[in-house]
């Protein structure tokens, strides 16, 4: 995804190349096999332009490990709820008019408000608009791994740390996301195909922060769902910085090419859930026409019930993306925002 995100001040880019949109641009053929799963919408199990004849579900995807029931750090996960919350980027609102747009059509506040901030950015003290019982998510974007390791930002990073420490309530930060993917210079395909130099970078800012005492800052690993280049080096296990620095486990997947929930999020369920809590950090889904976005919605609804583990969910909610015509927030049409209403108002996501 290559939107862009307003900081206080100024504008910054989320990718600036890759990520969704160079996903967007390769063909469905040319993807992996997807996996066709007992929570394909009709629509697209009748209508798959360019789809293998056949095709054989992931191992594992009708099976879920023991989930953690405790966990999240100064950001607590909650057993059996799930926080929604949103990026909101809406064309011609502010993130104040956005915010009150969402409380009417869904009747409730978002549990999660997500933001983006570039590395040299001031991060913030408050957050616009912030509803009382809504936990900022900060993303912070990182730079080459070496201006870490080697000591030359400590003072930038102390800085942040100093900043977020002055919240008036627990923040979740998700420093240096999609980290497998090649398209960021902190990436470790960016960084001499070192999964270690990501976790080194990753622990020097957890220690500095710890010790400038920001003990209200939950921190997220969130890398994207699927590997670019898949590689040794590249995998999550590669680039997991250990229990001790991570309290919430993120994942980034978008439904492009027809992928199920299970698809996009199974794999990381799979490997983490039985040992730290999952949030799904950025979601959308492609309109293909007739009910193909509300059934998509209402498949993760579904697959999120199913997962235990997971303990909340964020929309990209926006129509700002420049240069990609996909619009992702939830109300393109009456289906799909009544959808995302029944998910918004279940029990699983009242926490």
């Amino acid at each position: 995804m290559t939107p862009a995100h307003r900081a206080p001040g100024r504008l910054t880019r989320r990718h600036l190349v890759g990520g969704l949109a160079a996903l967007a641009a390769v063909p469905a053929a040319a993807l992996a096999v997807r996996a066709v799963g007992r929570d394909e919408t009709p629509a697209e199990a009748t209508s798959s332009p360019g789809r293998p004849a056949t095709a054989t579900p992931r191992p594992g995807a009708s099976s879920t490990p023991a989930a953690v029931t405790k966990g999240g750090g100064p950001v607590p996960f909650r057993p059996g709820r799930a926080m929604l919350g949103a990026y909101l980027g809406l064309e011609g609102r502010s993130l104040t008019e956005s915010l009150a747009l969402r409380r009417g059509q869904l009747g409730r506040d978002q549990r999660i408000v997500h933001v983006f901030y570039d590395f040299t950015d001031t991060l913030p003290r408050t957050v616009e608009a912030l509803p009382a019982k809504a936990t900022p998510m900060v993303s912070w974007r990182g730079c080459p791994l070496a201006d870490i390791t080697s000591g030359d930002s400590d003072a930038l990073i102390a800085r942040a740390a100093r900043q977020l420490k002055q919240q008036d309530r627990p923040v979740l930060l998700r420093w240096g996301w999609e980290m497998n993917g090649d398209w960021y210079k902190w990436s470790a395909a960016r960084n001499g195909k070192d999964g270690k130099a990501y976790v080194a970078a990753w622990r020097r800012l957890h220690d500095i922060f710890a010790g400038e005492k920001a003990t209200n800052v939950s921190w997220v690993w969130s890398p994207n769902w699927n590997s670019s280049p898949v590689a040794e080096w590249n995998t999550f296990a590669a680039l997991y910085p250990g229990d001790e620095y991570v309290d919430w486990v993120g994942v980034s997947g978008y439904n492009l090419h027809r992928e199920t929930p299970d698809k996009l999020f199974g794999g990381i369920y799979q490997a983490y859930a039985a040992r730290k809590p999952l949030l799904i950090t950025e979601v959308g889904a492609m309109d293909r026409g007739g009910r193909t976005k509300a059934d998509w919605i209402a498949l993760l609804a579904a697959w999120v019930e199913a997962h235990p583990g997971v303990g909340g969910v964020t929309w990209f909610d926006t129509d700002t993306h420049p240069g990609y015509a996909e619009k992702w927030r939830i109300d393109t049409d009456a289906e799909s925002l009544a959808a995302y209403k029944a998910m918004a108002q279940s029990a699983r996501f009242s926490g």
